[in-house]
């Protein structure tokens, strides 16, 4: 019996380990504009330990990425995108970091509107 138990746990936790991939493909949209918008969002992507290559596409605003989900996993990114000014679907950067981008890159609506008031 405990030969039995002890062999449906190994299995388990090798299935489990196994779960996670060291190449894993994904991509999802970030907000941006420009050049400037294509190196921040990828210096910060590549900043995130387990993050192995980023590509941000401008027209399109979707950053391809590899991962190793051993080490990291999409919010970890996400956050960092946040951090240095760009939003996503699932987190929005803080009034904060999204002031300190360059004026070019601001790509919220509601700026834009207000820059013409003035």
């Amino acid at each position: 019996m405990k030969k039995a138990i002890l062999g449906i746990t190994m299995m388990i936790l090798a299935t489990v380990s196994f779960a996670q991939e060291k190449n894993k493909k994904m991509s999802f949209e970030v907000d941006g504009k420009c050049e400037m918008c294509k190196a921040r969002i990828e210096k910060a992507a590549l900043g995130v330990k387990g993050v192995k290559y980023a590509l941000w596409d401008i027209p399109s605003h979707e950053l391809s990425l590899i991962i190793d989900e051993r080490k990291t996993n999409p919010m970890k990114i996400k956050t960092a995108l946040v951090a240095v000014g760009h939003d996503t679907k699932e987190l929005k950067a803080t009034e904060d970091a999204y002031d300190e981008i360059h004026p070019c890159c601001k790509y919220r609506e509601d700026d834009a509107d207000d820059s013409d008031k003035h």
